[in-house]
């Protein structure tokens, strides 16, 4: 079974040498050129995306508009995506030892943000790639003295997110 990153976690894309993305700053942040209208009432908050050629050879990339999904809250809500304050790469050649970073400004309920998922399908040398998914949250608040897990990884964010798919396709639970 597919498991998700944690945000903060790079990715390396097998069919494409040395390529890796990360999703990462998954942080509350206003926009830099002011709220939309349409994002009354919501928490702004940004993510970057950024793309790191470790390869021997450039990779055309393209990370536009639609290619990046943000989902919030348990049920999976989509956020509020600030097209016009967000920068994209958009065709962006990114060379052997070099990184390109698109930074995208979405808005949502407060309440929702203790669980974000992000959503990249990239486009490399017009070719697509499969859709990756980075977990996350903002606000969540950790235990001072946290218990210590009984196996290495269960306490894991990542763990808890594959034991909840797991749990969730499993025959006969709800």
């Amino acid at each position: 079974m597919y498991e998700p990153n944690v945000v903060g976690d790079w990715h390396e894309y097998e069919e494409h040498a040395g390529l890796r993305v990360r999703v990462h700053r998954l942080e509350a942040a206003e926009p830099p050129r002011g709220r939309d209208d349409a994002a009354a009432g919501l928490t702004y908050f940004s993510v970057r995306v950024t793309v790191e050629n470790r390869g021997a050879r450039h990779f055309g990339i393209h990370l536009e508009d639609g290619q990046i999904d943000v989902r919030v809250g348990p049920d999976g809500e989509g956020a509020f995506i600030d097209w016009r304050n967000s920068q994209f790469i958009e065709g962006f050649d990114v060379y052997p030892l070099r990184r390109a970073t698109a930074v995208l400004y979405a808005a949502a309920p407060e309440g929702a943000l203790t669980h974000v998922d992000v959503q990249v399908q990239l486009r490399v040398d017009e070719e697509w790639s499969d859709r990756r998914l980075w977990a996350g949250g903002i606000g969540v608040l950790e235990a001072t003295t946290a218990p210590t897990p009984a196996a290495p990884g269960q306490g894991s964010l990542a763990h808890q997110v594959s034991a909840f798919l797991r749990d969730q396709t499993e025959p006969g639970t709800a």
